[in-house]
């Protein structure tokens, strides 16, 4: 059955109606812009901020590597699993109602994950509080796309806001290792204060909107595309210490193979689906979406062998391994003001291509590491390098996956993108994870050993990165040879 759509008009009354760059947008509409921008450093700032604390809450709770994955993974499954149903929900619920509640789930949810006291009761925090971020992170994107003109008004809006997305991810780790230095628990509860400011400011600032007039909730969708997800990464976590061929690994590879394929079948067939697959045809939707994958995976992936590797390799304090990889969060930082300019100038497609190559150039640098390295030389070029690829890649990267969509499936565009960047961070963290654990990692006796365990991850998320690399460039090398075809019969006419 093919779907229908609705079309809903916008209400965006207190604010300009799409102001676009001849415009000097009023403060009212910069507070907005802060705000929703404001969340979403919250949601980076949380998985690279507990991801510091890792070896900490190992420490004290007991828990070893695939236990401590899914202290992240948890957060980015619930995150990326039941985002396409928050980019829905906003669009059909009005999105004012549902960023107002689902930021007042994620405050709660931060303050239990500080209280809890025991592995399992954590992680469950952790996905309910990835559940509230995927209502959030689609909300406030649409918010956003619905209100700015598409062209250099959104491309500057889509910068800032995601720009502080990415340093949300950097600014997490300076913070981690400073609230870890006082204790784990406060890495949970520190973004508590600053999300009851945001939701207090937000239900001030975000308009209200008008709910679509027509159309369903795809439940059964939600759930086949989550159990898929869930199934999969469980099964790569847990397989190397069952073993690949044992019939339970088999059975679950099955399972999610059955879920995702009942996904397809019932996207198909609802006139009101999770997602409409006919918005897949857009080819710049989809590279966006693979280019996430590549840019998200690669680094989270990253970010948890290096988090490992300084403090139990290196023995590094949490401040003092934070400190070391601040450059990168200073480098995002500091592209904020030229991020959108740059995109209006170059296109985005050539920003998600620079950033994935300063991407792999920095995984590159970093695989000959040792157990005694010189900073300078040894880890700060790979950190300068992965935050020049976060801050060229990551605002490109939305502003492609949004561009050319109509108003009413902002939120589906917008919840693709970032499902596809939390469901691939998890995929690959989990295969990471997997390597890990099937080198050894747990029985390491030494310094050594442990780093030539951890080697076959960082193999791993270098060949991530360079496929994303791969897909980002063909269709800027497709285009160079359209173009001189042209120019080439014109030189044989003359």
């Amino acid at each position: 059955m093919t779907a229908t759509v609705t079309r809903t008009p916008r209400d965006n009354s207190s604010f300009t109606d799409h102001p676009d760059e001849r415009q000097r947008w009023p403060a009212r509409l910069w507070a907005l812009l802060v705000v929703l921008s404001l969340v979403l450093f919250l949601d980076g700032l949380d998985v690279s901020m507990v991801g510091v604390a890792l070896p900490s809450i190992g420490a004290e709770l007991g828990l070893g590597t695939a236990s401590l994955q899914w202290i992240v993974s948890g957060y980015v499954l619930g995150y990326g699993g039941l985002l396409l149903l928050g980019g829905r929900t906003a669009d059909l619920l009005g999105r004012r109602r549902v960023f107002l509640a689902a930021l007042a789930v994620f405050a709660l949810a931060s303050l239990l994950g500080g209280l809890v006291d025991s592995g399992p009761l954590l992680i469950a925090t952790r996905f309910i509080k990835g559940v509230s971020a995927a209502f959030t992170a689609p909300t406030g994107l649409s918010i956003i796309t619905t209100t700015f003109a598409e062209g250099r008004a959104r491309n500057k809006a889509l910068s800032i806001y995601t720009v502080f997305g990415a340093s949300g991810y950097s600014s997490g780790l300076i913070l981690g290792g400073l609230m870890t230095g006082i204790g784990w628990r406060w890495t949970f509860l520190m973004p508590v204060p600053i999300a009851l400011a945001a939701l207090a400011a937000a239900y001030v600032l975000v308009p209200r909107d008008k709910p679509a007039a027509g159309g369903g909730y795809d439940l059964w969708g939600a759930v086949t595309s989550t159990g898929a997800m869930l199934l999969l990464v469980y099964n790569l976590v847990s397989a190397p210490e069952r073993g690949w061929a044992d019939p339970l690994t088999i059975g679950l590879f099955a399972a999610s193979a059955a879920l995702l394929a009942a996904f397809v079948t019932i996207e198909r067939r609802l006139a009101h689906p999770l997602v409409r697959l006919g918005i897949l045809r857009t080819g710049s939707l989809v590279r966006a979406n693979l280019a996430i994958v590549a840019l998200m995976g690669s680094y989270l992936s990253f970010q948890f062998i290096v988090t490992l590797y300084l403090q139990d390799v290196l023995g590094w304090e949490p401040l003092e391994m934070a400190l070391a990889l601040l450059p990168a969060g200073l480098l995002v930082a500091l592209s904020a003001p030229f991020a959108g300019g740059l995109i209006d100038r170059f296109g985005t497609a050539r920003f998600i291509a620079a950033g994935l190559v300063s991407l792999t150039a920095g995984y590159l640098l970093f695989l000959p590491i040792d157990t005694a390295p010189v900073y300078a030389t040894a880890i700060l070029p790979s950190v300068l390098l992965l935050g020049a690829g976060f801050a060229l890649g990551f605002p490109s990267i939305s502003v492609q996956a949004t561009s050319g969509i109509h108003d009413d499936e902002q939120g589906l565009a917008a919840g693709l993108v970032n499902t596809s960047g939390q469901v691939g961070a998890a995929l690959v963290l989990a295969v990471t994870t997997a390597l890990i654990s099937t080198t050894g990692e747990g029985t390491a006796a030494s310094a050594e050993d442990m780093l030539d365990a951890f080697r076959p991850g960082l193999v791993f998320v270098t060949f991530v990165a360079l496929t994303g690399l791969a897909v980002a460039v063909l269709p800027l090398l497709r285009r160079r040879r359209a173009a001189a075809v042209p120019a080439a019969v014109a030189a044989e006419e003359i």
